[in-house]
């Protein structure tokens, strides 16, 4: 019949045919019943509680230590699988953790025998190494190897590291009062260089403001000097130099007056000649428009219409015709005997003028006064 057992676990087959015996680790194996025969044995990890109570190390001291240790018995290598089931076939997990247990304590004993307080308080990883190494080599020989160690506690009943404890918390306090002090010394040391050198700025500082006041001084005075050496000479070069600056600005403002003054005749002159020409215009277009009411009215009238206008220009032309004897201041007769003489003699002359008015007008426009005057008048 087949027989399977997990991987936290060996089987071993004995009997008929099984010689030496067949280890099956976490699988399944054919067993016959009767002549053959099939034992167990437990692949879990063990996790031990190593403790070694008042054991006198080096210097005699006396100190417990407690430890925490993993093993198991080591499936996967058939040759300590077959050292274990030599040892512990037919046991339980129990009774093979307590066999591990003592091998492990007695070796941790034995460490700690060799080692001081010291060695064992200030260096647990070395101390945890060494059980380790020993513990394995031997274990190993029944099948278990040892998967892990781990120092847990170390005490005493003599107050021993305590005092030690003690030793050290003095040494750190005075390590650290020894540096306090140290860092205060050396702190003093650098604020007092610090000072100094502060100190020494601040005088450099000062002498070097110094300098430069004394060098700006020099150089004012400097420059005073020639300052003042150029004003005298231009208080001689001042007069003359400002009257040619007065006379050169007047006659730009002369210049100016006359380009301004061109400019406003040639503009006065062109909005005069501007005004004129629309005067003109005007007053042409006003003739035109009362010539073309007074042809409209011709044409309406006829010779009644010539007849009033000429009648109405009558005593304008009698004006114009008298005109220059009214500006005349003096006149010189000379007679020759016959007729008026003076004023007479004038007015005869002038109403003869007038008189032949209607006969001038009748050659210039064809119209005859004296027939139009006894003519009926006509209506358009």
């Amino acid at each position: 019949m087949f027989f399977t057992c997990g991987p936290n676990e060996a089987m071993v087959v004995s009997g008929f045919c099984r010689s030496p015996p067949v280890m099956v680790a976490g699988g399944r194996v054919f067993v016959l019943p009767c002549i053959q025969q099939i034992q167990r044995i437990s692949l879990n990890t063990l996790t031990l509680n190593v403790k070694s109570e008042k054991v006198y190390t080096r210097h005699g001291v006396p100190i417990s230590v407690t430890g925490i240790a993993q093993v198991k018995i080591q499936g996967q290598n058939k040759e300590m699988l077959a050292a274990a089931c030599q040892m512990f076939l037919g046991k339980t997990e129990a009774e093979i953790a307590h066999i591990a247990l003592e091998t492990l304590e007695g070796h941790q004993r034995a460490i700690m025998a060799h080692m001081t307080v010291e060695e064992i308080y200030k260096d647990r990883q070395k101390f945890s190494e060494q059980v380790f190494k020993v513990a394995s080599s031997d274990l190993v020989n029944m099948g278990i190897s040892v998967v892990s160690y781990t120092l847990k506690d170390i005490h005493d009943d003599q107050d021993y590291l305590h005092s030690l404890g003690k030793a050290r918390t003095a040494q750190v306090q005075k390590d650290a009062r020894i540096g306090e002090a140290e860092a205060k010394r050396d702190a003093g040391i650098r604020e007092a260089k610090a000072k100094q050198e502060k100190v020494s700025a601040q005088y450099l500082s000062e002498i070097e403001m110094a300098k430069a006041q004394r060098d700006y001084e020099l150089k004012k005075a400097t420059y005073d000097i020639e300052v003042n050496t150029r004003r005298a000479q231009a208080r001689v070069r001042k007069p003359a130099e400002a009257e040619r600056y007065r006379l050169e600005r007047l006659a730009e403002a002369e210049k100016s007056q006359q380009i301004m003054q061109a400019e406003a005749e040639a503009e006065s002159v062109r909005m005069r000649g501007e005004a004129e020409a629309f005067a003109i215009g005007a007053r042409a277009r006003a003739e035109a428009e009362q010539m073309a009411k007074k042809a409209e009215a011709f044409q309406l009238y006829q010779e009644a219409a010539q007849l009033d206008m000429l009648l109405e220009k009558l005593p304008q032309v009698a004006e114009e015709i008298s005109g220059p004897l009214t500006s005349t201041k003096k006149i010189t007769l000379v007679s020759s005997g016959s007729g008026a003489v003076g004023a007479a003699k004038v007015t005869g002359e002038v109403l003869d003028i007038l008189s032949r008015l209607p006969e001038s007008v009748e050659r210039l426009t064809g119209v005859s006064i004296s027939q139009v005057n006894h003519k009926p008048l006509r209506t358009a």
